[in-house]
């Protein structure tokens, strides 16, 4: 005979917490996958699709390190000269300057707490992934810099080359902002302004920049590959 036994209460609670248990666990990995995905295809995703490079023009690069995206521009063209708000004089040793700089921007603690990804920290993670209003830009000094697999060029119009020479003017803090120490003697950090967030992350900054430029990039690009694969 079958045993058609009820199941006692405490076995039914057990069960009702085991299922509410795996409903959750299932939500919170949901979560990041469904941003993965989002940030992958919305890479594809053409904002400025008539975009051609100009024939002559600025020639810019832009740059990534396999996870983070930056914009290298000339220290002086089209009567825009960075060292009224870059002075080499900020670094420690001014021998270090170059004749670019390369701009990122970014989440404060997690600029400066996170030189290498060795020293990422969950709390790290997740205070920049929930948002913050303390924003830095990180410039690199850079000399004399070359196309390669990490660095890929790009010819603007003198159009196109002011409207994001404003656009990364805007990210400093207002006035002459306060330079911070970086990395290295060629790297410098300065108080910037803007929200990060998972949306509005290094590489949307970056993405956001080229398109208010004018120039085809991902809709939206919170990750690298969705910069990186326009430009080859």
């Amino acid at each position: 005979m079958t045993d058609k036994t009820p199941r006692s209460t405490p076995d039914r609670r057990r069960h009702r917490l085991a299922a509410r248990l795996a409903w959750t666990l299932l939500a919170i990995l949901a979560v990041p996958l469904a941003y993965g995905a989002a940030g992958y295809v919305s890479g594809f995703i053409p904002v400025n699709d008539n975009w051609r490079e100009a024939k002559q023009g600025v020639t810019i690069y832009v740059e990534t390190n396999g996870v983070h995206t930056s914009l290298i521009l000339p220290i002086a063209a089209e009567g825009i000269d960075w060292r009224g708000l870059v002075s080499p004089n900020d670094l420690a040793d001014p021998r270090y300057a170059g004749d670019h700089y390369g701009f990122g921007w970014g989440e404060r603690r997690f600029y400066l707490n996170t030189p290498t990804w060795a020293d990422l920290d969950a709390r790290t993670v997740i205070r920049a992934t929930i948002g913050s209003d303390e924003t830095l830009v990180h410039v690199d000094h850079v000399v004399r810099p070359f196309p390669d697999r990490w660095r890929r060029p790009l010819r603007l119009s003198s159009d196109e080359y002011r409207r994001l020479s404003a656009y990364i003017r805007a990210s400093f803090a207002p006035g002459r902002p306060k330079p911070i120490p970086g990395y290295t003697p060629s790297d410098i950090f300065y108080e910037g302004r803007g929200h990060y967030d998972a949306i509005t992350t290094c590489n949307e900054w970056t993405g956001a920049a080229l398109r208010a430029t004018g120039v085809r990039v991902g809709a939206w690009t919170p990750f690298e590959s969705g910069v990186m694969r326009w430009f080859r």
